[in-house]
């Protein structure tokens, strides 16, 4: 006869104990990334449950209108006309954060919670080279050299980078979309370097170009005389409007 074990009282407590461990590190790390996980959720959620859907069906709508055959799902996202519009987008973001990191390093704002103070903060302004020798500094740091002259300035070229990546990428869908209605009107195509030449792929960078700057702006300027409680993005309510910078 086989004789099944079974855990007893101890085997039950420790596995309850595992358990909840494991959940307690699960809810740890959802609320430590919250910010970028709602961030990122709310960008796959409108990307690809309200811009694909929205854009296959408004292409498809335009395809009947011209007497031409609709397309599948998996084809219009392959194709150029989706390309356009989600690189043209992107490019305009990461200009706009690239070239906002580079200027809150040189310029300032009078009591805004964007900016450094006026008379410049020792924190932020300080040479990474004297802690070298900190074991909790990033390895860049502890490392030195050319490393570190990089990665002094890693987060405005990783943002800059992410620009000419979009920038490229509209600029080639853009190119074959534009092919696309030339041919379709019996007109010749045009290579993506004869694009960059055309008065229609400045527009759709410019329109979005200005937009992000203005919302920048804005949020610049508001920041001084406006609150959000409990927002890094806000001074303290109760601060007087001339402090700068959130803390």
């Amino acid at each position: 006869m086989t004789t099944v074990r079974t855990a007893g009282p101890a085997g039950d407590h420790e596995t309850g104990r595992a358990a909840g461990a494991t959940q307690g590190s699960a809810r740890r790390f959802v609320r430590q990334h919250s910010l970028a996980l709602v961030t990122f959720g709310a960008f796959l959620v409108l990307w690809l449950g309200g811009q694909v859907w929205a854009g296959h069906r408004t292409f498809n709508e335009e395809q009947r209108a011209h007497g031409e055959p609709t397309v599948s799902l998996g084809r219009y996202l392959t194709g150029a006309d989706f390309g356009e519009a989600t690189f043209e987008n992107w490019e305009s973001e990461f200009l706009q954060m690239g070239v906002y990191v580079l200027l809150t390093a040189w310029l300032v704002q009078k009591g805004s919670s964007e900016s450094k103070p006026p008379e410049g903060d020792p924190t932020r302004d300080e040479d990474p080279r004297l802690h070298g020798d900190d074991p909790d500094a990033p390895w860049p740091v502890r490392r030195g050299g050319w490393v570190l002259r990089l990665y002094e300035h890693s987060l405005s070229i990783a943002l800059l980078s992410l620009f000419a990546l979009a920038f490229t990428g509209h600029l080639v869908t853009g190119a074959r979309a534009y092919s696309a209605e030339q041919i379709a009107h019996s007109e010749p195509g045009v290579s993506a370097l004869q694009y960059l030449f055309r008065s229609q792929f400045w527009f759709e960078s410019f329109q979005n170009w200005q937009s992000e700057f203005l919302a920048v702006g804005c949020l610049v300027v508001l920041s001084v005389y406006l609150r959000q409680r409990g927002s890094s993005e806000s001074k303290p309510v109760a601060a007087p409007h001339a402090q700068t910078g959130s803390d």
